[in-house]
């Protein structure tokens, strides 16, 4: 049986009902930092699971709340998450030691406010990021992941536009 996951990344304080729709259907829900307001949290679908790592626009509170490393196994699927990460080849200082000590099938960070899946075949590992949902950064469209975890296997993966940065989206 496979789980669903809904991965978003940088909110700065904000999450609409466009984004919260997609989340419906999702089994958990995963952050990659960036989170802002804790009302972004709060507005999440009520019974899902949810992991989520701080960011670096995330105050005291929010870092006491979530974790700057997630680090946890799901339907066979070894992930690795947290906000500042790179991309492959060039990831951000001390990552690539740190995929290479791991070792994930599966990589996330966000920060960038770029979405981008790429497999390294360097570090075998699987590379999300999934853009940003918010408002705030120089990003054109705000974007997030779908996926499911089946059996060891990242499947049935999608890039879901949720609009324009700027745009009011209904």
């Amino acid at each position: 049986m496979s789980t669903k996951i809904a991965l978003i990344s940088d909110s700065h304080s904000y999450i609409d009902h466009k984004t919260l729709t997609y989340l419906q259907d999702a089994d958990q829900i995963w952050h990659a930092g960036d989170i802002g307001d804790d009302s972004v949290m709060k507005a999440l679908p009520p019974g899902k699971p949810v992991r989520a790592v701080f960011g670096n626009i995330d105050d005291a509170a929010t870092q006491q709340e979530y974790p700057e490393w997630q680090e946890f196994t799901l339907e066979n699927v070894k992930v690795l998450m947290t906000h500042i990460g790179g991309k492959p080849p060039r990831y951000a200082k001390g990552i690539k030691a740190r995929i290479k000590e791991s070792a994930p099938q599966l990589f996330i960070c966000g920060h960038s406010h770029i979405c981008k899946v790429q497999f390294d075949s360097a570090l075998n590992c699987l590379y999300m990021n999934p853009g940003a949902i918010g408002q705030q950064g120089f990003h054109t469209m705000r974007t997030m992941l779908l996926f499911e975890l089946d059996a060891g296997q990242v499947k049935n993966l999608r890039v879901v536009e949720l609009g324009k940065r700027g745009k009011l989206n209904v």
